[in-house]
């Protein structure tokens, strides 16, 4: 046993007193410790639990996701980002069905072969939902180790998570895998957070090395942080005859399978207005003039920090009377004209979700010819949303 355990009972007692009432804890029903555990990736807990009891209450058992078409899963998905992390669990589901007779395995070796299932959430999932002597290491784990044990090595770099999850293996009380693993977790999240760890209340005070060393600030040890790319991006909202022209993104790539609004990066020399005539023209075969712009939506996602201009868009070659017409789509499988009050039926990546709910209420307000003039411009969304792309 590492010298180290001598913190792991006082950590158990804090969990037993501390525990957050999360959705998923009250049965520790396995379908619902994997979906949580799949979600709490890059996204805040206050966030999951919301969209957990929503979705499990549209998908509460494996075989209802399993049978669930992808635009369902993705519509439910919408808001939480990175939606391969949607897709994987509805191709996982789908074996689990034809494999496992739609029981989730319990084995570690037998969930890290299901698609999108890697080793941090075999373990949760083994640890938290099948009490197996596994060890799930995320951020949180990482961080509380860092600190507790003084693991001065990059801690996110292969020798520094290796010692955190040797660490880790070392300390786990046989037996106890699920309150040791989410007591982890939890003090992480709670008490020995990333930027204002709460030391004075910290119940493992006396058994911390950074403390002892008065090194906290300086635990764990960060990687040299990835440079920000900054990206121009134009889109467009193409209205005729009362309805929204959008289309379904490419069954590969960023943003998969995701609808949108046409658009793409404004390239050197072009005002927004220009880049997104020319990739209406390009995307789709309609010519288009701007009537005026929306928003700006500024939003970020992994290194890039998106600058989104939205533009309300006009076609030149038709009357307003004449019937939608049909486009020849180059950068999309599928297309649709749309009333406003349908867009919400549709999964769209976080600047284009942003954008409807920003005229969303105006668009639904009766009485008025051009509802979609008067808009305010868009605010900063945090640094979660999905992938790259040309929008």
């Amino acid at each position: 046993m590492s010298e180290n355990a001598d913190f792991v009972p006082l950590l158990l007692d804090w969990f037993a007193q501390n525990r957050r009432d999360l959705p998923w804890r009250r049965t520790y029903d396995p379908y619902g410790v994997w979906v949580s555990e799949v979600m709490a990736q890059q996204t805040q807990m206050d966030r999951v639990a919301v969209y957990f009891e929503r979705f499990t209450a549209r998908f509460p058992t494996v075989a209802a996701l399993a049978e669930a078409d992808e635009t369902e899963v993705l519509k439910a998905w919408e808001g939480l980002g990175y939606y391969s992390r949607a897709r994987n669990l509805l191709a996982a589901a789908r074996r689990v069905m034809a494999e496992h007779g739609g029981r989730l395995p319990a084995d570690f070796a037998a969930l890290r072969a299901l698609p999108g299932v890697g080793e941090y959430t075999a373990g949760a999932v083994a640890a938290i939902a099948f009490g197996r002597d596994e060890v799930a290491v995320d951020a949180n784990v990482l961080r509380v180790l860092a600190r507790v044990c003084d693991i001065d090595a990059p801690i996110k770099e292969p020798a520094g998570k290796a010692q955190a999850t040797t660490l880790a293996r070392e300390l786990l009380p046989p037996g106890r895998a699920r309150d040791y693993g989410e007591a982890l977790m939890e003090f992480g999240a709670l008490v020995c957070r990333p930027r204002t760890p709460d030391c004075p209340a910290c119940p493992l005070a006396g058994h911390c090395a950074a403390r002892r060393l008065n090194i906290v600030p300086d635990r764990p040890v960060l990687s040299k942080s990835k440079d920000i790319t900054p990206l121009d991006v134009a889109t467009g909202v193409l209205v005729h005859a009362g309805r929204i022209f959008i289309q379904k993104r490419l069954p590969k790539g960023a943003w998969a399978n995701l609808w949108e609004f046409p658009g793409g990066r404004i390239e050197a020399g072009e005002t927004p207005e220009q880049a997104v005539v020319r990739e209406f023209a390009e995307e789709t075969g309609f010519a288009t003039r701007v009537e005026t712009k929306l928003a700006v939506i500024r939003h970020g996602y992994t290194t890039y920090r998106v600058t989104l201009h939205c533009c309300l868009l006009r076609l030149t070659d038709l009357p307003e009377a004449a019937p939608p017409p049909e486009p020849t789509l180059t950068a999309a499988q599928e297309s649709l004209w749309a009333a406003p009050d349908e867009l919400s039926r549709y999964a769209f990546p976080a600047g284009h979700r942003k954008l409807i709910e920003q005229f969303g209420e105006s668009l639904r307000r009766p009485g008025e010819a051009r509802p979609l003039l008067d808009l305010s411009a868009g605010g900063d969304d945090p640094p979660r949303t999905p992938s790259t792309g040309k929008v």
